[in-house]
């Protein structure tokens, strides 16, 4: 988009490329979803290049990086794990739960080692909304009688290296490989009569982003059967005509 020429009218292509930017600014948390649905909105109701410009004069230019952060490491450089940082100091050490319960979650800072401890309780430590404070943390679990269960988002890599006596700790997740940038996360700990649960969960940002692809490829699959009806409703008419003059034209 140009200010230079700020009358011109913009094209259905010129839109699409500003509501591709608005996804990855949601996708990254530059944007809420409200944000992004209203100009999301304004981006398809958009007629000339002015109207277009604002809606994304705010948001980083694509392919250029948004400034440093002091103290806090960069993602990957291959754009790996868009908005989650790694380094810097954790929030929370250790969280316990006696007959009770326990929520780490959203945006926290994961310390280099995190204990917990659940007895005829449990908790939950959900890592999809957090950064790290290092590439490499350890969250150990020690469950009696009750369970803990660890949230990580895609990309993550998972080590399990607990103990369970008539208990157990998940498996499931372990063994993918890691993107790169991503950190890894190292489960440790004991569980009797408990246990401790990994389960693997996109993002909510990642989720509404999902969304609105498979809002777009709903539409896109409209207009394309909308075209298709009006082009054979324009062949039939053609066939008709000409079946017209074929007629009017035999006779005497």
């Amino acid at each position: 988009m140009t200010e230079e020429l700020p009358e011109l009218r913009a094209s259905d292509a010129d839109r699409e490329r500003v509501a591709e930017h608005l996804r990855d600014a949601l996708a990254e948390g530059r944007l809420d979803m409200a944000e992004f649905e209203e100009r999301l909105e304004a981006t398809y109701k958009a007629r000339t290049y002015a109207e277009l410009a604002p809606i994304t004069r705010d948001l980083p230019v694509p392919g250029v990086s948004a400034p440093a952060v002091n103290m806090v490491k960069q993602p990957a450089e291959d754009g790996s794990w868009p908005g989650r940082m790694v380094g810097g100091e954790g929030s929370s050490s250790w969280a316990v739960a006696v007959m009770s319960g326990f929520q780490r979650k959203g945006r926290w800072t994961v310390p280099k080692r995190f204990n917990c401890f659940a007895f005829w309780g449990g908790g939950e430590i959900d890592l999809r909304e957090a950064n790290f404070a290092d590439r490499e943390v350890e969250i150990n679990c020690v469950a009696i009688m009750g369970g803990v269960q660890v949230i990580v988002p895609p990309g993550v890599e998972v080590v399990v290296r607990g103990i369970g006596v008539m208990g157990g700790f998940d498996h499931r997740e372990e063994g993918t490989p890691g993107e790169p940038g991503a950190p890894r996360v190292i489960v440790t700990g004991f569980a009797f009569w408990g246990g401790v649960g990994i389960e693997r969960k996109l993002t909510r940002a990642e989720r509404d982003r999902l969304k609105e692809e498979r809002r777009q490829e709903r539409l896109d699959r409209r207009a394309e059967r909308r075209e298709l009806q009006a082009s054979r409703r324009e062949e039939r008419w053609e066939a008709a005509r000409d079946r017209h003059r074929y007629r009017h034209g035999r006779r005497p």
